[in-house]
């Protein structure tokens, strides 16, 4: 029988970390599959048996890293340690940086500064001297490597002793070619040949701390992947009113279980699962149906836990409790969906799997074809080109080719009011095949309101609009709601009404200036025997768009029809043409009945209707979508969409939707409009096409610089690529990147 265990990690730091963890995990006997996801730090084991968690833990602690188990027991999201200790790794990952910019920024301006302006250049040399100047660098800079940038050498050494190298192993070989050469060529440079004896303090603080603002970035990302299950647990209230001895009691919601009857007070939220056992009320349960009406609740009604009772009070039998409730499973596809890999991940692991050994090969084989090979002083130029070598071979352009388009492209796009919550959302953006939608709040308004008034002659709309008004004022019921809010809009006087009743079933009645109003459905009409006749054409067409119509009869004659939904945006329909002028076909997801969803779906050019469905089915609904067109992208708004957002290869919220939707999102639309999607994939696939290109310079001038860093020149032309111009090459290649990422501030906004 197959078992799954879940792990937190602690250590990692790239890619390459994932791939090691992995490959540990994949090396011990009955484990089936091993998936490591970097941003949630965890991982999911699958053996064929159960494993003991020590075996586990050695395998991990012996590539290098910290693993501790995740017990099944555990409600999802309930734990906040790792949660306190990401917030204390990144409180000293912000002091770090801060002390390694301090630090850095004198060692650049005693270099570079020198170098760009000469005459600050004679300033120091007549001020200070060159050496002294050299001894100051010195110490700023052990004050940067061996302080915050200890934390590189404390994973990268290691990672390099175990032949398995990572990105902290690029930032040691890197900083330590620099500064190793920095500190012979100040402190013996009789040592080096005459013409090479330059120091390169300023690339070794450089690097450290570029590569600390990247991990700062990175950990604040991190951080808010978990914001989105907090926000779900909280759903979920601390306490509920349970019956103990005759006596409903105010116990721990750990302590309810199966069967117990509870107390729902109006205004609170439903503790668990259940069904109503006595009593009436309204239940917003849009947080699991996304729609935004209420639904009335009486005896034998299920109720879900975490949804907010209104105006009656309920008793209700639990029938679900802990992390067997709808609310729990939720919060449980969320963890799941955003503990997925990303493909971005992929293409790290590839590059860093080759690119640090590689490196260090040639590096290796060009000292050794010196000293074999080469001219005297052979052992000191065989150092010096090995040197050059890994220098301007630095990861400093690789890592900028990324996070440095990624900042610029999000940065544009919140100008254009699209929030790139992830930045890989950008890699998967610009290779969307399909794009599915909610329907409330996300292609509608999310809220009822009245949609179609048609009169009898001798009836006016102020006149019918306020008598309607005024009878369902009486009610509680949220239609009533709307048709009072749309009297109020319209700023009419609103009658009292006397004598009200509701008639379940068929609608409600009252006296108004005397005369007897009633408003309810048609078969109450006929029983109260009107004929529908003259409005049957308009109650077709409502039907049709997926509208439910209500009649209303003064002093026993057919005066109106009226009908209350939620509208569609204004910027919907152009959103949906958009789309289809980019080729990609339109899915709708709703739990909304399938007569309205595919009405909506027929006046808006829809291609897919998927309708009726919970949170689980809607990610069913992805996955099926995913699978006939490939890459998808979910647009949604309410807590019941978080597991599609994180499903979907790019989850896109409405900015006016729940905070839980747009932490479970990777896009998030500020303006709430639909308009912005096809602004978002175009900014994509530039964001893209910018990425790649420095990637292309990031290793390809790289590349074609490491064999005249090795002396490739050397025989036919004697000139040697000394380590000044390799920093010089790799600054270069570094301010291309950046110049690069830039130009996409000047994308369009529309």
């Amino acid at each position: 029988m197959k078992h799954q265990t879940s792990l937190s990690l602690q250590g990692m730091s790239c890619a390459s970390c994932v791939a090691h963890i992995e490959k540990a995990l994949h090396g011990i006997p009955g484990v089936l599959e091993a998936s490591v996801n970097l941003a949630t730090e965890r991982a999911e084991v699958i053996t064929s048996g159960v494993i003991p968690f020590p075996i586990l833990q050695v395998a991990i602690e012996k590539a290098g890293y910290q693993a501790q188990e995740i017990s099944g027991e555990d409600p999802p999201g309930a734990s906040s340690s790792t949660e306190d200790r990401r917030n204390q790794e990144q409180a000293t990952l912000k002091r770090d940086l801060l002390i390694a910019a301090l630090l850095t920024l004198p060692v650049f301006l005693l270099e570079m500064g020198a170098h760009l302006v000469p005459a600050f250049h004679h300033f120091l040399n007549d001020s200070i001297g060159q050496q002294t100047n050299w001894w100051i660098q010195l110490g700023l800079t052990s004050a940067v490597l061996f302080g915050p940038g200890r934390r590189f050498f404390k994973a990268g050494v290691p990672s390099l002793l175990r032949m398995a190298p990572d990105m902290n192993s690029l930032v040691v070989l890197g900083t330590s070619a620099a500064f190793g050469f920095s500190v012979v060529a100040t402190v013996a440079p009789f040592w080096l040949p005459e013409g090479t004896v330059h120091v390169y303090f300023e690339a070794a603080a450089v690097i450290v701390t570029l590569i600390l603002i990247g991990r700062f970035l990175e950990g604040k990302a991190k951080g808010r992947t978990s914001q989105a299950i907090q926000r779900l647990v909280k759903m979920q209230p601390k306490t509920a009113r349970v019956l103990r001895k005759g006596d409903f009691v105010e116990l721990p919601i750990a302590e309810v279980t199966h069967g117990d009857h509870l107390q729902v007070r109006p205004g609170e939220r439903i503790a668990v699962d259940g069904i109503v056992l006595e009593g009436s009320s309204f239940v917003d349960e849009s947080m699991i149906s996304g729609e935004p009406i209420p639904v009335e609740k009486s005896v034998d009604a299920k109720l879900v836990g975490g949804t907010m009772n209104q105006a009656g009070a309920l008793t209700m039998a639990a029938t679900a409790v802990g992390g067997e409730t709808v609310l729990a499973q939720i919060i449980l596809m969320v963890e799941q969906a955003q503990g997925s890999k990303l493909p971005i991940q992929a293409l790290v692991d590839r590059v860093t799997r080759w690119f640090v050994p590689t490196v260090v090969l040639l590096a290796a084989l060009t000292f050794g074809a010196w000293m074999l090979f080469g001219p005297a002083p052979a052992l000191t130029l065989g150092l010096v080109n090995a040197v050059a070598v890994l220098i301007v071979a630095c990861p400093c352009a690789m890592g900028l080719a990324t996070p440095t388009s990624i900042m610029v492209g999000t940065g544009r796009g919140a100008e254009m009011g699209v929030l790139f919550r992830k930045g890989e959302a950008l890699q998967a953006l610009q290779v969307t095949r399909v794009v599915a939608l909610d329907k409330t709040g996300t292609l509608t308004e999310g809220r009822p309101s009245l949609t179609d008034l048609h009169l009898i002659q001798g009836f006016s709309r102020d006149q019918v609009l306020a008598l309607v008004a005024a009878v369902e004022g009486k009610s509680e019921h949220p239609i009533a709601k709307a048709l009072v809010a749309a009297a109020v809009q319209e700023n009419l006087t609103i009658p009292p009404a006397a004598d009200f009743e509701s008639v379940t079933g068929y609608g409600v009645r009252a006296t108004v200036n005397g005369q007897r109003i009633e408003v309810g459905a048609d078969r109450w009409m006929e029983q109260l025997g009107l004929v529908l006749t003259p409005l049957q054409q308009q109650a077709l067409l409502l039907g049709n768009e997926g509208k439910s119509p209500l009649y209303v009869a003064v002093d026993g004659s057919l005066a109106a029809m009226v009908a209350v939904s939620d509208p569609i945006k204004e910027s919907t329909p152009p959103a949906i043409d958009a789309l289809h002028a980019l080729d990609l076909p339109v899915a709708m997801i709703t739990g909304d009945n399938r007569l309205t969803a595919q009405a909506i779906a027929n006046r808006l050019g829809i291609d897919e209707v998927v309708a009726e469905v919970l949170p689980a089915g809607k990610v069913q609904a992805l996955e099926e979508l995913k699978a006939r067109f490939g890459s998808l992208t979910f647009i949604g708004d309410g807590i019941n969409d978080a597991p599609a957002l994180a499903a979907a290869d790019v989850g896109i919220a409405i900015g006016t939707g729940t905070d839980i939707a747009m932490e479970a999102a990777d896009v998030v639309l500020m303006s709430g409009s639909l308009d912005s999607v096809p602004q978002a994939i175009a900014l994509s696939k530039a964001t893209m096409r910018n990425i790649r290109q420095n990637l292309f310079w990031a290793f390809a001038y790289n590349a074609a610089l490491i064999p005249i860093a090795a002396g490739a020149l050397y025989p036919a032309t004697g000139m040697l690529l000394s380590p000044a111009l390799a920093a010089g090459a790799m600054a270069l290649s570094s301010l291309f990147v950046l110049a690069n990422a830039l130009r996409l501030r000047g994308l369009p906004l529309n």
